[in-house]
């Protein structure tokens, strides 16, 4: 994951920030930490958008149709995801890109939940800034693990920080995996491969098939900005094969979305004209096969 990369990080939470200055009953997602954990310059921006929202929303469509219904639904899915497991049987919940994301300090149910957010040094440094600004300190229950995704390893560097990786847990990969190169992705899945049965994993993708360039899906200016121009986007996932990558890590798909369906269940009820984009898609997934687990702890031996 490059330096490019780590810049994009503010980037969904402007949208969100933006999103707040809707009336309750019109807005997709809630998130009152959206404004306050942004950098300064991204703060500024969210100001003077606010005086022309409604503005900035159709400017947005009209560039990147469907992207922000798709980005406030997401949003909500991965929410409603956390707030469901962690009322079962998780018991801790690690956040892996976790740029300038709120639930670990909004959301009730974590707030007795030992949470791991990892992303680059970049990211990690303002969010610690910007956390001692808003509750003069970061939550007991919070660690931020900054890591170079390209030199060190996801296990090693989160067991420096105090993860046990013996509990159930909830891994969340929300806008993540296009970034990574395949190899990124393996070595993740490695990773993942370690949990203990029980454990949860939400993470978004984008298809192959955009990836490659085959299928645009109408998103022609995006695939130039993130496929030719920058080629900070690498990887996408064919849906139809989503259950047996999964597979071959012990980890079993009990939802898996497109953008419409997300976007009937969360912008539809609101009554705002905005659709939904067909170029990501997000996955909920449990680990069912402990014996993963032990085979690639052997492997790390």
């Amino acid at each position: 994951m490059t330096r490019k990369a780590a810049k994009t990080g503010p980037g969904a939470m402007v949208l969100v920030a933006i999103e707040q200055g809707f009336p309750e009953a019109q807005r997709i997602a809630t998130d009152p930490l959206a404004y306050p954990i942004l950098p300064l310059s991204s703060r500024v921006w969210v100001r003077v958008s606010l005086m022309v929202r409604d503005w900035i929303v159709a400017k947005t469509e009209q560039t990147a149709p469907g992207l922000w219904g798709s980005m406030m639904a997401r949003k909500r899915y991965i929410d409603d995801v956390v707030t469901e497991a962690v009322g079962g049987s998780v018991e801790a919940v690690v956040n892996l890109g976790a740029g300038f994301d709120t639930r670990a300090f909004r959301l009730t149910e974590l707030a007795t939940v030992p949470v791991w957010e990892v992303d680059q040094p970049e990211n990690t440094d303002i969010k610690q800034r910007r956390l001692r600004a808003i509750f003069d300190e970061v939550s007991d229950h919070v660690t931020l693990v900054p890591i170079n995704f390209d030199k060190e390893g996801l296990a090693t560097v989160l067991a420096a920080h105090g993860y046990a990786g013996s509990d159930t847990a909830l891994f969340i990969w929300e806008g993540v995996t296009q970034y990574l190169t395949e190899p990124g992705i393996r070595a993740t899945m490695e990773f993942l491969a370690t949990a203990p049965a029980g454990s949860r994993l939400v993470f978004t993708y984008t298809p192959k098939d955009f990836i490659d360039g085959k299928v645009l899906y109408g998103h022609e200016n995006l695939y130039r900005r993130m496929r030719v121009k920058n080629t900070i986007w690498h990887t996408g996932f064919d849906p139809e094969k989503i259950d047996d990558f999964l597979g071959d890590y012990g980890w079993k798909v009990r939802e898996h979305l497109g953008y419409d369906e997300l976007g009937e269940r969360y912008v539809e009820p609101t009554g705002r004209n905005l659709g939904w984009m067909a170029i990501e898609r997000v996955v909920h997934a449990e680990k069912i096969d402990s014996s993963n687990t032990e085979k690639q702890v052997s492997k790390g031996r």
